[in-house]
């Protein structure tokens, strides 16, 4: 699948490069590096969690399995 680096835009690969989307290890640390000092932020809140427990919205909330007394049983 072809690609640009989301930091230099040089064409990436992901057949080729083991970093993709990145060109590189260091294009893939300094988007780490961004998100870490908050130069990326989520702008809003996905959903709220008042509309979630009210049933409200379009989030989905999956319920966790509760039998977890075996979890290599083959029927889950």
């Amino acid at each position: 699948m072809m690609h640009e680096c989301p930091i230099c835009k040089a064409k990436t690969d992901s057949a080729v490069h083991a970093d993709f989307p990145f060109c590189s290890e260091r294009c893939r640390d300094r988007d780490l590096g961004n998100w870490a000092s908050e130069k990326y932020v989520v702008s809003e809140a996905v959903f709220d969690e008042e509309d979630v427990a009210e049933g409200k919205g379009n989030t989905i909330v999956l319920p966790l399995d509760e039998d977890l007394d075996s979890p290599n049983d083959s029927d889950h």
